[in-house]
C-alpha cells in the first residue's frame, strides 16, 4: 500500500464543511468507514466528479451527505435499486452505496439479492453493527444469537443473516468482510471493488456502542473490540481448524464470524451482457436489411 493521505488533506479535498461535525456517536465505526472510502479513492486517483453515491436510509445512510460528490438518498431499502438505476443511465459512472444491515438485508433484503446475483457493476459498503441504531434500536437480521433490542429484550432466538456467505453463493464478483478496527484490509478491499467491474460487497463490522453495546453491556468501546477479537476469525485460519481441528475447536469456530476476501472474481456484469445483447440484435438487423 502506499503512504497514506494527510486526513487534513482529505477532509479538505473531499468533505462537506456545513455538514460537519457528523451525528455518529462516540466510538462508531462508521466515520472510520468514510476515512477508508477516501482513502481509497485517493489512492487509486479517481475523479471524485465520476463518482455517484447511494443511499438509503439509517445512520450509515447518511455519510453520503458528508461527502463532496454527486449522490441520491433514497427511501428505506432501496439503496440498490436507485443504484442499478444510476448505472443504467449512466455505465461510466462509478457507483458507491452505503448502507447498513437493517437497510440493505432486512427491508431491502430482495434487491440486495437480485443486484448482486445479476452482478451489477457497482459497490456496496455494507456496514453492520447488528441493529437499527437510528430508527428505534430494533433487531437487525444480522444480530447473533442472544441480542438484547428493543423487539427482543429477552434477547435474540433467530439465526443471523451471513450477508457475505449469501453475496459469495449468489455469484457476486467481489465479497469481503473486515471488521472496522483493520486498517489496512478495508481500503484494499474497497480499493479492489471499486477497480471490479461486477458487484463489489465489502462488509464492515461497525461497532455501535450506543444502541447495541448499552443493551448488550458492550457499551463502552474497548468492550465491542474484545468482543469483535473474540468472535472473528480469519477465513484461512476457519478452514484450517476445519480441515484439522479437534471437534471442540470446530465447534468453536463455527459460532464465529469469518473475516477476509470470500470472493473475486473477473466476469461479466448485467450491462456488459445486455450491451453484447443490443450488438447482436443489430448485427442480426443489419443482416436482414435493417429489419424490413
Amino acid at each position: 500500500m502506499t503512504e497514506m493521505a494527510d486526513a487534513n488533506v482529505l477532509r479538505e479535498k473531499y468533505l462537506r464543511d456545513g455538514m460537519l461535525p457528523t451525528i455518529f456517536c462516540n466510538g462508531c465505526g462508521h466515520g472510520v468507514a468514510v476515512d477508508y472510502t477516501l482513502r481509497a479513492i485517493e489512492e487509486l486517483e479517481i475523479d471524485i466528479d465520476t463518482i455517484a453515491l447511494a443511499s438509503g436510509i439509517g445512520c450509515s445512510s447518511r455519510i453520503p451527505g458528508y461527502i463532496n460528490a454527486d449522490g441520491l438518498h433514497t427511501t428505506h431499502g432501496r439503496a440498490l435499486s436507485l443504484a442499478t438505476g444510476i448505472k443504467a443511465a449512466n455505465p461510466e459512472l462509478n457507483v458507491i452505496v452505503f448502507t447498513g444491515d437493517g437497510d440493505c438485508t432486512g427491508i431491502g433484503g430482495n434487491h440486495f439479492i437480485h443486484a448482486a446475483r445479476r452482478n451489477i457493476d457497482m459497490t456496496v459498503i455494507l456496514l453492520n453493527n447488528f441493529i437499527y441504531g437510528m430508527t428505534g434500536g430494533q433487531l437487525a437480521p444480522t444480530a447473533p444469537l442472544g441480542s438484547i433490542a428493543t423487539t427482543a429484550p429477552y434477547g435474540n432466538i433467530e439465526q443471523a443473516f451471513n450477508i457475505s456467505e449469501l453475496a459469495t453463493a449468489l455469484g457476486a464478483a467481489y465479497v469481503a468482510r473486515w471488521p472496522i478496527f483493520y486498517p489496512y484490509q478495508p481500503i484494499k478491499s474497497i480499493k479492489d471493488g471499486l477497480q471490479n467491474k461486477g458487484f463489489a460487497l465489502i462488509e464492515l463490522m461497525s461497532p455501535c456502542p450506543t444502541a447495541y453495546g448499552r443493551r448488550n453491556k458492550l457499551g463502552k468501546i474497548d468492550a465491542l473490540w474484545t468482543w469483535y477479537e473474540d468472535n472473528t476469525i480469519l477465513i484461512e485460519e476457519y478452514e484450517k481448524i476445519m480441515n484439522y481441528g479437534t471437534d471442540d475447536e470446530k465447534e468453536k469456530v463455527k459460532q464465529m464470524f469469518q473475516i477476509g476476501v470470500f470472493q473475486n472474481e473477473v466476469k461479466a456484469g448485467f450491462f456488459e451482457e445486455y450491451e453484447k445483447m443490443v450488438e447482436r440484435l443489430i448485427e442480426r438487423d443489419d443482416a436482414k436489411g435493417g429489419g424490413k
